[in-house]
């Protein structure tokens, strides 16, 4: 437990918030480090110039491959946060989400290494550095690695007290639109005036009456930007959307209704940009044959899994809309995500990083249909 908890600090400690490459790449390194020292080769570096660069590390050999995805980015700036141990917990920057799960899934696999089990399958590990700004880069790395593999796992921290298992996730999409009025004097002229701000105001009413908690969709204007001096009508107003949803069709229908908005008030014209962001994971059949693996998997550890859906997006959302069987939530236990108080729970890592080595063992194993 000590010496895990000692490689999560190596990490914690070397912040990599997802929009400075310097930093991100120095805590890409420290991953290679810790792979060199394990494995005795370090990840092939996949360059990136404006993000971090990604890692690639392959493990043992077969015909079939296991997909372990990791982010090694975070919401935090430098020294916002710092590592510290109370008790039983271990706080820091991104310690939950998910440097904790990623040297979590190392282990896993050094520990299948050191032990000689054998697994007939290829593991392919990929640790991405800008899953936190909706992975504009790794996306399309994931998506060409991800369709020659038949499982992707995905080391995200589970549910929040109950330690389930993430075997479903809505759909995310993100939107801004521009609104133009026409200035005026406010008031000699008040009536010449098209005011940005008032259909910003009318178009917002619009978008949230689309939520609906019954069908699990969620629409949230989270950014309102517009006008000026109050002695003028505005001229100009910015909105910005935050969409959720379960299911692809669901989806779609937001995205259209977004996309053919008309102003609401006479004068003002609107501009829509952006779309959908991540595809919902949706749970099938094949989700739920590799739960019930995981399930076993927990079982030699002596506990009992569950499972849940989410409304969080992560990069499982990519694999499992290309019909790969996908679990989420294989990280540490913890809780505060982009929180000050995110922290993680230090005597669940060994029992955590066993079921995740018994998880691949078993999918390892696992005769095809």
């Amino acid at each position: 437990m000590q010496e895990i908890l000692d490689d999560i600090k190596f990490l914690v400690e070397c912040d990599s918030p997802s929009l400075n490459k310097k930093l991100v790449d120095q805590c890409g390194n420290r991953i290679r480090e810790l792979l060199y020292r394990y494995f005795g080769k370090r990840a092939e570096v996949l360059e990136e110039e404006k993000y971090g660069n990604h890692l690639k590390f392959e493990f043992g050999e077969g015909d079939e491959t296991i997909l372990i995805l990791s982010h090694f980015d975070t919401v935090w700036e430098p020294g916002e946060l710092k590592f510290k141990i109370e008790g039983d917990l271990a706080y820091g920057p991104g310690i939950l989400d998910m440097k904790g799960g990623l040297v979590q899934a190392i282990w896993a696999i050094r520990a299948i290494k050191e032990l000689n089990i054998p697994c007939s399958k290829k593991i392919i590990f990929l640790f991405t550095s800008e899953e936190e700004v909706s992975s504009p880069t790794s996306r399309y790395v994931i998506e060409e690695i991800a369709k020659d593999c038949q499982y992707a796992l995905v080391t995200e921290p589970p549910v929040v007290r109950t330690g389930a298992l993430k075997t479903a996730r809505k759909g995310s999409s993100r939107y801004f639109i521009d609104i133009t009025g026409k200035a005026a004097h406010a008031g000699n002229n008040h009536h010449e005036g098209a005011s940005a701000i008032q259909e910003a105001a009318k178009t917002i009413d619009f978008l949230e009456s689309l939520t609906d908690y019954d069908v699990g969709t969620t629409v949230n204007v989270g950014f309102v930007k517009g006008g000026g001096k109050l002695n003028v009508v505005a001229d100009h107003a910015e909105i910005g959307i935050d969409v959720r949803a379960k299911t692809s069709e669901e989806q779609e229908r937001i995205d259209e209704i977004i996309y053919e908005l008309t102003p609401f008030t006479e004068g003002t014209s609107i501009d829509v940009t952006g779309g959908i962001s991540r595809p919902p994971m949706e749970r099938n059949q094949d989700t739920k044959d590799l739960f019930q693996t995981a399930k076993e998997a927990a079982k030699e550890e002596g506990f009992k899994l569950k499972e849940a859906s989410v409304g969080g997006g992560s990069d499982g959302n990519l694999t499992a809309n290309m019909g790969i069987p996908t679990l989420d939530g294989l990280g540490t236990i913890g809780d505060g995500i982009h929180a000050r108080n995110e922290h993680i729970i230090i005597s669940s890592i060994p029992e955590r990083a066993a079921f995740f080595a018994n998880l691949l063992i078993g999918i390892g194993t696992k005769k095809e249909t």
